[in-house]
């Protein structure tokens, strides 16, 4: 079975990511290969922190790698948080403070559009491709579901009654904008 790195220390994204990969590759996190470093991830587009992230691994341990950004932009708050999703309430990345910081930003807003957007940027031997995966959805006046993480609670993709929070893994992942990134980022490895 092929190893590839999954250059992140979020444990929610690593277990959704071995739940799409499991048939076709043995997924390694940053500590499988000893990683403790704090990766840096100073860019202003997802494209480049994906990059950032992913070069990083490649640069100083050899390996082949992908890492991904992921943001949600909301249509009525030009596009916010977008690449800062993960720290948009705060550098301590608390997701409920995040979701709260939305619903205040949102109470008003009638336009409620938004979408996730995810960027995988692959290494193998030193050359870098990029997969993105988009799904379009609404912003919900309150939270709704217990699973998921992040933001998940709150967006409900469009054509669905449920919340991504309210999905189990196995929907989400199957319509989800990790989910179609990774699917492409699959599509690549399976032809090279």
């Amino acid at each position: 079975m092929r190893k590839l790195v999954f250059a992140t220390n979020n444990d929610h994204k690593l277990r959704e990511l071995q739940e799409i990969l499991s048939a076709e590759f043995e997924l390694l996190s940053l500590n499988d290969i000893g990683c403790t470093d704090d990766i840096p991830e100073t860019g202003t587009t997802l494209e480049v922190n994906a990059a950032q992230k992913s070069f990083y691994i490649w640069d100083k341990y050899g390996i082949n790698c992908f890492a991904d950004d992921t943001g949600l932009e909301i249509e009525a708050l030009g596009n916010e948080p977008g690449v800062y999703s993960a720290r948009y309430a705060g550098e301590g990345r608390n997701a409920e403070d995040n979701i709260l910081k939305v619903l205040e930003k949102m109470k008003n807003e009638t336009n409620r559009n938004a979408r996730f957007r995810c960027i995988i940027s692959l290494i193998i031997n030193g050359v870098e491709h990029q997969f993105e995966g988009v799904v379009e959805g609404t912003i919900l006046a309150e939270k709704h579901g217990e699973a998921g993480f992040g933001y998940d609670p709150i967006f409900r993709p469009n054509g669905f009654s449920q919340s991504f929070a309210e999905m189990s893994a196995k929907d989400k992942n199957q319509i989800s904008h990790r989910g179609r990134a990774v699917m492409k980022l699959v599509d690549y490895l399976k032809n090279i």
